[in-house]
């Protein structure tokens, strides 16, 4: 199933605060949006999934696997949210209801999608609980939010997020409130799941460093548009707009434990080699001609799969 954003605006009140998005996500794809505060990057995707705020107003296309999505009744969307297309929030605090248990909240979508029963839900809960390497699943699925870690509660919302089998998954920079060691986990983790499921994921950071360890390609925003669109291998070995330039001399800032889990200057880690490098002597070629630079590059946008990235 393919997502097809084409020209995508989001406007509150007289303020355009997504302008002209486009790419693709071909089934199985992993594409990343990446972007300063601010950039817009978060708006696209709950744009994608009706979600924004009340006083937001989407215009453009949103296509997935042939249906437009803009402008389609809630009551529709809401049987492709979590049946099709999963969502993981940056913080898992205000996903997870705190008055609900993490079994609960994590089969309500298969009670919702599937048909099941009470007692199934929750052995389903269990399962999912396990999938996603919640420690001692059948007793974590009783306790509440604020009996977990940060990194459980994360789990535990994309077990949520993944309990029907979706599609597609969009993380909403799900490791930016977790520390260095579980973020590495967190992104072990959807990874592993993502392909696992062959299914596509559609990652949002502002950290490049971190993109480069579970995306493919990538979708650059400044301001609400699409500044750049290329391989992650191309925004790394050769990036073509200013602002990726610049996300990439934040990653080559930060240091890195063996493995590839971010470190703090201070932590007295073996730093590897800076994620330009690392693409470098990946085997990877490095392309010529990134794809879709900024907006008056004249650049012809590169067909991949986060094609038609640029600007409008």
């Amino acid at each position: 199933m393919t997502l097809e954003v084409t020209g995508l605006t989001v406007d509150i009140g007289e303020r355009r605060v997504v302008d002209g998005v486009s790419f693709d996500v071909p089934d199985g794809a992993r594409v990343g949006l990446i972007g300063e505060s601010g950039s817009g990057k978060s708006l696209t995707a709950l744009a994608v999934l009706g979600l924004l705020p009340d006083d937001a107003v989407a215009g453009g296309s949103v296509r997935w696997n042939g249906r437009e999505l803009i402008g389609m009744p809630d009551r529709e969307l809401a049987t492709i949210r979590g049946a099709e297309i999963g969502i993981v929030f940056q913080e898992p605090r205000t996903a997870l209801n705190p008055i609900r248990t993490i079994g609960r909240q994590i089969g309500e979508s298969v009670r919702i999608h599937e048909g099941l029963s009470r007692t199934q839900a929750r052995a389903r809960a269990v399962a999912e609980a396990s999938r996603v390497a919640l420690p001692d699943p059948e007793r974590i699925v009783a306790r509440y939010p604020h009996q977990l870690s940060g990194g459980q509660r994360q789990r535990a919302a994309i077990a949520m997020a993944l309990a029907c089998r979706p599609r597609l998954l969009i993380a909403d920079e799900p490791t930016t409130a977790l520390d260095v060691t579980i973020q590495a986990e967190i992104l072990e983790l959807l990874l592993s799941l993502v392909e696992d499921d062959g299914m596509s994921l559609v990652f949002i950071t502002h950290d490049l460093a971190v993109l480069s360890q579970i995306a493919t390609h990538g979708v650059v925003l400044e301001a609400g548009r699409v500044v750049e669109t290329a391989p992650v291998s191309t925004l790394l070995s050769a990036p073509a707009s200013l602002v990726t330039q610049g996300l990439l001399r934040d990653a080559t800032a930060t240091l890195w434990r063996p493995g590839g889990a971010a470190a703090s200057r201070g932590s007295g880690a073996e730093p590897q080699k800076d994620p330009a490098a690392a693409s470098r002597g990946s085997g990877a070629e490095p392309q010529k001609d990134p794809a879709a630079a900024s907006r008056g590059s004249g650049a012809e946008p590169q067909k991949d799969p986060a094609q038609n990235g640029g600007a409008a």
